[in-house]
């Protein structure tokens, strides 16, 4: 079990990094609370790579990606033009900061589960899973994605505080689109 974790760790901490999910993290850094978008990584994380464990040692083949990347890239669209149009909080959006979290978690969540999928991360974790510790390698694989997008929180956090609003919400939807692009190439291949 150990070796499964620390080989799905490794793996996919470096697959990880410069990924789009990981600038995704950033992104979202910029412009919301911590602690509800390392939540909504984590969980979206957690149930993606415990899917990829189950197809890795159930089948261990490769999955259909295709559709999944052109729905992932039509909600990337649908997020990049809900960003670049900006949203304004109500007075019981500032009261509440505990619904916000909440928001925050389901939309940061819905948008790592559906970028996760059929991502190389996840077929990573398929791939481990074929050959490794089913247990290890989605605690392993979970660890090495959440400690990797921590990082780009960190660092989406300290340019969040020195740039502004708008500058933010235009950068975000520029990422969100090109990430659309690229998922719809991908579909396309």
């Amino acid at each position: 079990m150990l070796h499964a974790f620390f080989l799905s760790f490794g793996v996919i901490f470096v697959a990880e990094l410069g990924d789009k999910s990981q600038l995704m993290a950033l992104a979202f850094a910029t412009r919301y609370k911590t602690l509800p978008v390392l939540i909504a990584i984590t969980l979206a994380t957690a149930i993606v790579h415990l899917i990829s464990v189950g197809i890795g040692g159930a089948l261990g083949s490769a999955l259909p990606t295709d559709f999944i990347n052109i729905v992932g890239a039509l909600a990337f669209i649908g997020f990049g033009v809900w960003t670049l149009r900006g949203d304004e909080l109500t007075e019981e959006d500032k009261e509440s900061t505990k619904v916000s979290s909440k928001h925050v978690i389901m939309a940061v969540g819905t948008v790592f589960f559906l970028a996760e999928l059929g991502d190389k991360t996840m077929l990573a974790t398929v791939t481990l899973a074929t050959t490794e510790g089913l247990v290890g390698t989605w605690a392993g694989s979970t660890v090495g994605m959440v400690v990797a997008d921590a990082l780009a929180i960190v660092v989406g956090k300290a340019l969040g505080n020195r740039l502004q609003a708008k500058t933010v919400r235009i950068a975000s939807s520029i990422a969100f689109f090109v990430f659309a692009a690229l998922m719809l190439a991908d579909a396309l291949r």
